[in-house]
């Protein structure tokens, strides 16, 4: 196992840091044991889920509009929310594309959220999609 490890970080470490930067976001998942997964409670219906996400576009291109048109619609980050994702950035060496990636992201999550300002939860929750590789920025 740790050969494998080494050789994914050998691997990931070619990969061009443009590259990494156009990845907005990753998801680990581990495998769950079919015992469990037969024993799950019932989970939220498609249709809810879908109606969430309709609605966040919805949300998301009524900002553009009103953006373009000079509309009262507030696409900047709550201050908190700015000095989190401006010391993230900082801090994982971040490009001006990761930056601006990641607010992007925050703001989906907060259209899908209902938010009409990015918080700092959603800046946070963008940051933990960000792909990690040792030895580099997210």
């Amino acid at each position: 196992m740790q050969q494998g490890a080494a050789l994914r970080e050998d691997y990931l470490n070619r990969i061009s840091g443009p590259l990494l930067d156009r990845i907005d976001m990753t998801v680990q998942v581990q495998p769950v044991p079919a015992a469990e997964l037969s024993r799950a409670p019932a989970g939220e219906r498609s249709t809810a889920v879908a109606a969430r996400v309709a609605e966040g576009a919805r949300r998301a291109t009524q900002a553009w509009r009103d953006e373009c048109g000079g509309g009262r619609h507030n696409d900047r980050p709550a201050p908190e929310a700015r000095l989190l994702a401006e010391q993230a950035a900082d801090k994982l060496r971040l490009s001006s594309r990761g930056f601006i990636r990641v607010l992007r992201v925050a703001r989906t999550i907060a259209d899908l959220a209902r938010s009409p300002q990015v918080r700092r939860v959603d800046v946070a929750e963008a940051l933990a999609f960000r792909h990690r590789i040792p030895g580099r920025g997210g």
